[in-house]
């Protein structure tokens, strides 16, 4: 059982599943140090570094403590004395990609949101993309109960920052990032899926669909599916770019959202009462 009460899994597949008082001590750096030990160079930030690493190269399920320390270079439990356990290693690890800056032009510094909040929905969606594509570990995980820590912190910070000018009550901006990152990982998870298939049945999809081909070729011509039997060659192209073609459809609805919220004014009394809690924390 967690600190907090709760029976969530400990196998390292959920965030927030550890010792949360222990991960916060580690992300935010409240909590005691260890002393120099016999290994010299060895921090937390080198073990977060190595599970990365492994994670990215062969999956979360390869990374333990013992995988670690082989290499690391040093015993499994000098890494005890940085972090506790692979769950709280994860909280660890997913502070740390969240907080991998987001893709930046020449004329706009690291950390900045991109001009407009438009082009912040395009940035985000393709930042989060290329994440997940670089760490394909965090569709495998389970972060509905996410131990927030500066990066992400960061980074929520940042999204709100950018959208604010959309004028939408607080709720609905909170809505819009979710929105967005989940049709991100919808489709991500997709293409991981497909490759995960290719690699565990050693079948291509060509060769996938090539088997179902004369059952399909009978079905399409029974008469059953006319609206199946009536589509395009091109239907189920690869070649299409979904990703492109929902984002823009999902700028699109936002962008009736919030000009319906300006004919009404309701954008410009949520922006002028945001700007007047801001001024009285302030």
């Amino acid at each position: 059982m967690a600190k907090d009460g709760s029976t969530a899994a400990t196998d390292g597949t959920a965030t927030g599943s550890g010792d949360i008082a222990r991960s916060l001590e580690l992300l935010w750096g409240t909590g005691d140090r260890p002393g120099r030990g016999p290994k010299p160079g060895l921090s937390l930030d080198r073990i977060v570094t190595a599970a990365i690493a492994v994670a990215d190269a062969e999956g979360l399920a390869a990374v333990s403590m013992r995988r670690l320390s082989t290499e690391l270079g040093t015993g499994t439990m000098s890494l005890y004395r940085y972090v506790p356990g692979k769950a709280e290693l994860l909280d660890l690890m997913l502070d740390r990609v969240l907080g991998e800056p987001l893709p930046t032009d020449t004329e706009r510094p690291v950390d900045t949101p991109p001009a407009g909040w438009r082009a912040s929905i395009d940035a985000m969606a393709r930042t989060y993309r290329d994440n997940l594509r670089r760490h394909p570990w965090l569709l495998k995980i389970n972060q509905a109960r996410t131990v927030l820590g500066p990066s992400a912190l960061r980074g929520l910070e940042l999204s709100l920052t950018a959208l604010r000018s959309m004028g939408l009550r607080d709720p609905e901006l909170i809505s819009v990032i979710i929105t967005v990152n989940s049709f991100v990982e919808g489709l991500a998870r997709t293409q991981a899926d497909a490759a995960e298939a290719v690699r565990e049945t050693g079948l291509s999809d060509q060769e996938f669909w090539d088997n179902q081909r004369p059952y399909l070729e009978r079905a399409m011509l029974s008469g059953a599916y006319p609206m199946m039997a009536g589509l395009s060659e091109d239907a189920f192209s690869a070649e299409f770019d979904h990703f492109d073609f929902g984002l823009l459809r999902l700028i699109a609805g936002f962008e009736a959202l919030v000009a319906e919220r300006t004919v009404d004014g309701t954008a410009d009394r949520t922006t002028e009462r945001t700007t007047e809690r801001t001024a009285a924390r302030k």
